[in-house]
Formats: structure tokens, C-alpha cells, sequence
């Protein structure tokens, strides 16, 4: 494993210390790492639902109404719910 070292204003580093103190983390560096990961998986779901807004967007408009979009997806939700089933 690679070190970093990083300054933090007093604030911060009494922050990720009294984190540490709690016992839900080994040490600071513990918590450092926790707060990487959690922006990390927040950053891919947020890269994941932009993906998902270019291709509605990319997709054109729907002739269908909203009553047909909703019987749509109703239908897969059940066909799925029935296929968990076996």
C-alpha cells in the first residue's frame, strides 16, 4: 500500500480523529480511506444516471401515452416477479 501524506486545517483533522476515536475505524487513515470510497461509488452512480439521462434523451419522444408507459412497465415488473418465482 502506497502513503500519502496530506495537511488538513485543525478543524478537519480534529473531524476525522474524533472519527477515528469512535472504534467504527482503526485509525485516521481508516477514515480517510471510507470517505475515498464513498465519493468513489457516489461519483459511479452519478456517472451512471448521466449515462442513463444521454441515452432517454438520445432515444427521441415516446408516441405512447403515460397510461401505456406505466401498463409497460407494470408488465415487465410482473413478468419478472413470476420468473423470480421458479
Amino acid at each position: 500500500m502506497a502513503t500519502m501524506n496530506i495537511s488538513l486545517p485543525d478543524a478537519m483533522k480534529d473531524w476525522v480523529e474524533a472519527q477515528a476515536a469512535t472504534g467504527r475505524f482503526g485509525n485516521s487513515s481508516d477514515v480517510v480511506r471510507d470517505l475515498i470510497r464513498r465519493e468513489q461509488v457516489r461519483l459511479d452512480k452519478i456517472a451512471n444516471m448521466q449515462r442513463m439521462v444521454d441515452e432517454a434523451l438520445a432515444s427521441g419522444v415516446s408516441d405512447l401515452t403515460a397510461e401505456d408507459v406505466f401498463a409497460e412497465a407494470r408488465g415487465r415488473f410482473l413478468a419478472r416477479r413470476s420468473s423470480d418465482a421458479l
